[in-house]
């Protein structure tokens, strides 16, 4: 069994690189595994309410593959950062 992906440790930029990586009974699972670019970086108050930094950030993402935008976008949580293996 392989390591579990963790989120980075700080914000991802616009251009970054990232792996969707959520659970199957999320609504969006249909997404998992997808390897995207990030276009947008949205910060918004929910860190205030959580006390975790990272919860401000979600991002607006981009298939790699198919060069579309995905309709949704995703928690700092919900992407990981690609591994340069």
């Amino acid at each position: 069994m392989g390591d579990i992906p963790q989120p980075a440790s700080k914000p991802h930029k616009v251009g970054d690189h990232v792996q969707v990586y959520i659970g199957p009974d999320d609504p969006d699972s249909d997404y998992h595994g997808l390897i995207c670019e990030i276009t947008n970086v949205i910060k918004d108050n929910l860190a205030k309410e959580t006390g975790r930094n990272l919860d401000a950030y979600s991002y607006n993402l981009r298939n790699l593959e198919t060069g579309e935008s995905l309709p949704v976008s995703f928690r700092h949580n919900d992407v990981v950062p690609l591994r340069d293996d």
